[in-house]
C-alpha cells in the first residue's frame, strides 16, 4: 500500500525550500533500484550519526559525529547476508554497530557485529523458536533492537530485546485480559492481529492516514510500549506493556456517544492525550481524551448540514494518489467518508498540533463490469466524473488546535520540514533509498542520488529560506494568495 502524505507544498518558481546540503560521499552502489538498502540512525548516547548503506556485494557503514564531519567509512562484504532484509541496527557499549539481517519469513535472523577500527566483522545465527506464531513488530530503543512476537495457543506476548549479541525475553501475559466486540463476543488475540496487523506509528513523523486508518496500533515509549485496538465501533482499548516490570495495564475508551448510525470509528494516541472519531453519513464526532485519567477534554460535533468552521483547509477527495479535487459541501463529504475505514493523525508544530481527519481504503478491481455488480459502485459513484477503475480513494481535511485545545483559523502556515521534504523528492527524480531522520530541532533527509553516484544527506527545517533581498517577502505574499498554491499528496514507496 502506498504512503499518502497529506502535505502543503507550493508550485512556484520563486519558492525556496529551507534546506541545506550538508555533506556528500561518493558511493558506487550496485543497481541500488533493485539491490541497495540503507538505514540512517542516530547513537542515542553520543549522538553520533551512522549511515548503513548495501547492495548484493557490500555494505558501506559511514559514521559521522554530531556536527556531521565524517570520523570513518568502512566497506565490508555482505556475503554473510546475501538475499536478506536490513531489519534494524544495535550499537553496543564498546560503540560498534551490528546489524540484523532478516530472511524473506522474518525466522532466522544473521547479527552482524562491524568493528570499523580493525576492519573486520563476527556473525551471529538467531532462530525463532517454531511455537513463534506471529512476528508483530520490530523497532530501536535507546540503543537496542527489539522484536515483539505472539507465540502459538499462547495468551501472551513475547519481546526480544537484542544487545551485544546476547538476547533477553521478556514475557507479557494476557490471560486476564477480555477481548469483545461492540456484541460483546470474545475474539482471540491471535484472530485480531491476523486480521488487523498492528501498525507502528512514529512519534517523531506525521504519520499519513493510510497508516492510521489501521484498527491497531502500537506505541513506543519510554519504557513502554502502548498497542491501541478500535476493532470494536463502542471503545478503544489499549494495553501499556511495561517494559521494566514486564506488568500489562488495560485501559478502555468509550467513543463518542450518538444515536444516529455509524459505520467506522478509530483513534490516535498522540502527547498524552487520546484523538477518537466516530463517522457516518449523517454526522462526524471528535473527542480528545487525557489517555491517563480518561476525561473528555473536548468534544465536537459535526452534522452533515453544518459547515466546519474550525478546518484550515478545503474538504478533499482524492482517488488513486493524484491531485486531490474539493468536496462542496459537509454532507457530500460525510457520504464520501461512511464508505471508507476513517482515520484520524496529529502532529505537533511547535506549540499547536496539526491534525487530519478523514477516510481512506484501497481496493483491487478488475473493471467496468465488476464495479457495475458489486457493492463497491458506492465507493467510486462521486460527483468527479463518475467511477473508473481507481484502487484508492481519501477524504480528508486539516485543523489545528493550540495547547489550550483551541482551534486555530488559520487558512495558510508556511510549510513544515516535512513539508518540504516531500516536496524536494517530488522533484527530483534522480532520488533513490531516501531515508528521513528526526533530531531536535531538524530532520535529515539521506539519499542516494543515482546520476552523481553520491550518498547525500541535507538538513530540513520550517519556513522558507530567505537567499536574496526581495525573496522572503515575496514567499509571504505567496502565502496569502490561494491561487498560487496546489494542495496536493504525494507517493511514496
Amino acid at each position: 500500500m502506498k504512503k499518502l502524505l497529506l502535505l502543503f507544498c507550493i508550485f512556484y518558481n520563486t519558492i525556496l525550500l529551507s534546506q541545506t546540503v550538508l555533506n556528500s560521499f561518493s558511493l558506487n552502489l550496485n543497481q541500488p533500484l533493485e539491490n541497495g538498502q540503507i538505514l540512517n540512525v542516530e547513537d542515542e548516547k553520543t549522538k553520533d550519526i551512522y549511515v548503513f548503506a548495501a547492495d548484493d556485494k557490500f555494505i558501506n557503514i559511514l559514521k559521522y559525529n554530531k556536527s556531521l564531519f565524517l570520523k570513518y567509512q568502512f566497506t565490508d562484504s555482505i556475503k554473510m547476508a546475501e538475499n536478506r532484509s536490513l531489519i534494524g541496527h544495535s550499537i553496543s557499549d564498546d560503540g560498534n554497530p551490528l546489524l540484523y539481517w532478516a530472511t524473506n519469513n522474518l525466522r532466522n535472523i544473521r547479527i552482524i557485529k562491524y568493528f570499523p577500527e580493525t576492519k573486520t566483522s563476527r556473525a551471529l545465527n538467531f532462530d525463532f523458536p517454531t511455537t513463534t506464531e506471529y512476528i508483530i513488530n520490530t523497532f530501536q530503543k535507546n540503543n537496542l533492537f527489539y522484536i515483539l512476537c505472539k507465540e502459538t495457543n499462547q495468551p501472551h506476548l513475547l519481546l526480544y530485546e537484542f544487545n551485544d549479541g546476547k538476547c533477553v525475553i521478556k514475557m507479557f501475559d494476557l490471560s486476564t485480559i477480555p477481548f469483545q466486540n461492540e456484541k460483546g463476543q470474545n475474539v482471540a488475540f491471535s484472530t485480531i492481529i491476523r486480521y488487523y496487523p498492528i501498525e507502528k506509528i512514529d512519534p517523531d513523523n506525521f504519520t499519513p492516514l493510510d497508516k492510521t486508518i489501521n484498527k491497531t496500533k502500537m506505541y513506543v515509549l519510554d519504557d513502554h510500549i502502548l498497542l491501541a485496538f478500535d476493532y470494536s465501533l463502542k471503545k478503544t482499548q489499549i494495553l501499556d506493556l511495561n517494559l521494566a516490570t514486564a506488568d500489562v495495564t488495560e485501559k478502555n475508551f468509550n467513543q463518542p456517544f450518538t444515536e444516529k448510525a455509524f459505520k467506522s470509528s478509530n483513534s490516535f494516541l498522540y502527547d498524552n492525550k487520546l484523538l477518537q472519531i466516530k463517522a457516518g453519513k449523517e454526522e462526524l464526532l471528535f473527542d480528545i481524551k487525557n489517555f491517563e485519567t480518561g476525561k473528555t477534554l473536548k468534544s465536537v460535533s459535526i452534522s452533515k448540514k453544518d459547515s466546519i468552521q474550525f478546518k484550515i483547509s478545503p474538504l478533499f477527495l482524492q482517488l488513486n494518489g493524484k491531485k486531490p479535487q474539493e468536496i462542496k459541501t459537509t454532507e457530500k463529504f460525510l457520504k464520501q467518508l461512511s464508505i471508507l475505514n476513517s482515520g484520524i493523525s496529529a502532529f505537533k508544530n511547535k506549540k499547536n498540533t496539526l491534525i487530519t481527519i478523514g477516510g481512506f481504503a484501497e481496493y483491487q478491481i478488475g473493471g467496468y463490469d465488476y464495479l457495475q455488480n458489486n457493492s463497491l459502485a458506492d465507493f467510486f459513484d462521486n460527483d468527479f466524473g463518475g467511477y473508473s477503475e481507481y484502487s484508492n480513494k481519501m477524504v480528508y481535511f486539516d485543523a489545528i488546535f493550540n495547547p489550550d485545545l483551541e482551534f486555530i483559523n488559520q487558512k495558510r502556515t508556511e510549510p513544515l520540514a516535512i513539508d518540504n521534504i516531500y516536496y524536494y523528492l517530488s522533484i527530483n527524480k534522480n532520488i533513490t533509498l531516501q531515508n528521513t531522520l528526526k533530531l531536535k530541532d531538524y530532520y535529515i533527509l539521506s539519499y542516494y542520488d543515482t546520476d552523481s553516484r553520491q550518498f547525500i544527506m541535507r538538513k530540513f527545517t520550517d519556513g522558507f529560506i530567505n537567499d536574496g533581498p526581495g525573496n522572503l517577502i515575496r514567499n509571504k505574499q505567496l502565502l496569502s494568495n490561494p491561487a498560487k498554491f496546489d494542495t496536493i499528496k504525494f507517493s511514496g514507496n
